[in-house]
């Protein structure tokens, strides 16, 4: 049997269900594969979207017309503001979800979009002719025909777990893996390694005492992760809960470590550094004598819990015996351990900043594939593969995001530029633009190229564009007004900030840290009949303009920079120099240069190992 499409994605994991919903709202004839229609959208970790600079990547995927924002909103059991205490550059959001509704509800969604079927089987090798992506085939001996072939597949591809010194093959826990299809892939020239990431124990609440655990409750404000107008906290709010390990749980611990996968040879792969394992935690750091746990609950009804800060791929009876020494764990029931699992990937820096394959042509790579972990990574690139996909079948030019633009454009150039040696993770640090990422502007940043594209529709951009007059009134009104000492000064006395000796406008005084908006309109009546005319999102509306009006110097600043270093993205190279013919690089110059080809000057700048006298010599040969 053999089937015909424009795009087909493999694996409906976060990276697979925004690909195959970007490319088939464009108009592209889409099918979405995926080994158990049951698993769509599945969080094989954590029940948890966003933190810090994740929900900043959630906001932007958003606010480009994807659904991760809209699913979580509508599957948040609890939400907060992360780094609420720094600059709004730092604010991210973060929310549990119920995990098993957020399945469903991602499913309801791909069921329902027009040009978009699903299909549920493995997908054994790739069909290639001259250099082309043709189609692939199945296990169950069907034939796909498309035109544009995006990779999905997560942890499955070849996919080990590891318990102690027991090994189980799969994808995830009771999953089977994906056999032939890395090697089917590798046959072309494209190099793949080995990875490995690691999940907790999930515990059964009835035998946790919470009296020995600070509780940790969300917030109700009118945050959330969608631009969309749309109602939240539909689901039941629950609490998280915090302990910590102790020494006689890392006694336990360093007694299993002959038995550790990764400290007895077992696994040779690269975890990820910044979410070690408890026993990497004690073996890092040997005198710190307390780790922090999160207890965060799997969902709305469920008793199953999941203990953040405790991966593990240790025996299971070492972790429970080392658990049970935990005084909010001392009757400890579990579901079932934590675990280690080993994986393929595929070099990211044999891919285009679209995403595409530089070896083999319309074929995609999005997700934990190319290096990364974390769901909304994956959802980042998924989208914009998805959106590639479609112009590489229908024309057009192709869509990618700056480092200034997105969050979205610091983790795609970081990858294709920089490559990975160990699962990727975003932070707030890898971008060099942060206060011109902020959570709260995505849309101000996205939705207007997004509509451009036919991916936002009409009802959305309305939204932006009202709100962006809403809260350009709302500056122009502070600009312009002006106040009087005689009658605001009692107020700023109030407010513990120096009185005024002479008038100025309401916009300098804003500027005060200890001024805002709202309190300045609980004493201004004109300033607060000019926020009463926002009649919709008005909180949302009111903290835009407050960030804009207070940072403005720190934006404006950032932005000349950006633009001063636009000019060197602006000088394309690709395809221009014989590297190896250039004497004047250094020996690791030339090698670099010759294995990412950058694009432009700008990108060649970010490799690591090229100089900026390495630089200088290519402005030079540019004429530039």
């Amino acid at each position: 049997m053999e089937f015909k499409y424009d795009v087909i994605v493999i694996g409906a994991g976060h990276a697979g269900c925004e690909a195959a919903a970007a490319a088939a709202n464009l108009g592209s004839k889409t099918c979405l594969i995926t080994m158990d229609m049951n698993k769509i959208g599945q969080m094989s970790c954590n029940p948890a979207i966003g933190g810090i600079a994740k929900g900043q990547i959630v906001r932007e995927v958003d606010a480009l017309g994807g659904y991760m924002g809209l699913v979580t909103d509508q599957t948040a059991i609890q939400f907060r503001i992360l780094n609420r205490s720094k600059g709004p550059a730092m604010w991210s959001p973060r929310a549990q979800c119920d995990r098993n509704k957020f399945i469903w509800a991602w499913r309801e969604i791909l069921e329902n979009i027009p040009n978009l079927h699903i299909w549920q089987d493995t997908v054994r090798k790739i069909l290639v002719e001259n250099g082309e992506i043709t189609g692939l085939t199945t296990f169950l001996d069907v034939t796909f025909r498309a035109k544009c072939i995006i990779l999905t597949a997560g942890t499955f591809l070849n996919g080990l777990m590891h318990i102690g010194r027991t090994q189980l093959a799969g994808g995830r826990m009771a999953e089977p893996a994906s056999y032939e299809l890395t090697e089917s892939i590798a046959r072309h020239g494209i190099e793949y390694g080995r990875m490995k990431t690691g999940t907790p124990v999930r515990i059964d609440g009835r035998s946790v005492h919470y009296e020995y655990m600070e509780t940790q409750d969300g917030e109700c404000d009118f945050h959330k992760f969608s631009f969309m107008d749309t109602s939240v906290r539909h689901l039941k709010q629950l609490p998280c809960w915090t302990c910590f390990t102790n020494e006689e749980v890392h006694r336990v611990l360093r007694e299993g470590l002959p038995d550790s996968p990764l400290f007895n040879g077992q696994i040779q792969s690269i975890g990820p550094r910044y979410c070690p394992s408890i026993e990497t935690k004690i073996v890092t750091f040997p005198d710190k004598e307390q780790h922090q746990l999160f207890l965060e609950p799997e969902g709305e009804t469920t008793q199953e819990l999941y203990l953040n800060g405790f991966s593990s791929s240790l025996p299971m009876s070492i972790q429970i015996e080392a658990l049970k020494k935990v005084p909010a764990f001392k009757d400890l029931v579990i579901y079932r351990p934590g675990y280690a699992i080993e994986y393929d990937y595929f070099d990211p820096t044999q891919l285009k900043h679209t995403l595409e394959s530089k070896k083999i042509k319309n074929l995609f790579f999005a997700g934990q594939v190319n290096g990364t972990t974390g769901y909304e990574e994956a959802a980042g690139q998924g989208i914009i593969a998805g959106i590639n996909a479609h112009i590489n079948c229908h024309g057009g030019e192709p869509f990618t995001l700056a480092r200034d633009e997105a969050y979205i454009g610091v983790l795609i150039d970081d990858l294709v530029t920089k490559g990975v040696d160990e699962p990727y993770r975003m932070f707030t640090s890898r971008a060099e633009y942060r206060i011109l990422l902020r959570m709260d502007d995505a849309d101000m940043r996205l939705t207007e190229k997004a509509w451009k594209l036919g991916l936002v529709k009409e009802d959305r951009y309305e939204l932006l564009k009202r709100k962006r007059e809403a809260i350009s009134n709302i500056v122009e009104f502070t600009r312009n007004y002006s106040m009087k000492p005689a009658l605001i000064n009692p107020v700023l006395e109030q407010l513990g900030t120096t009185p005024l000796r002479q008038g100025c406008k309401l916009i300098d005084l804003i500027n005060r840290p200890q001024v805002t908006l709202e309190n300045m309109a609980e004493h201004v009546d004109a300033f607060r009949r000019e926020l009463n005319k926002v009649t919709e999102r008005k909180e949302e509306i009111i903290e835009a303009a407050e960030i804009l009006i207070k940072y403005e110097g720190y934006i404006g600043r950032e932005r000349i920079i950006a633009d001063k270093l636009a000019r060197l993205e602006s000088i394309k190279i690709k395809g221009k120099f014989d590297y190896n013919s250039i004497q004047s690089l250094s020996t690791e110059a030339r090698q670099k240069l010759v294995k990412i080809d950058p694009e432009t000057i700008a990108q060649a700048s970010r490799i690591p190992g090229v100089s900026p006298s390495d630089i200088n010599v290519l402005l030079v040969l540019s004429g530039r």
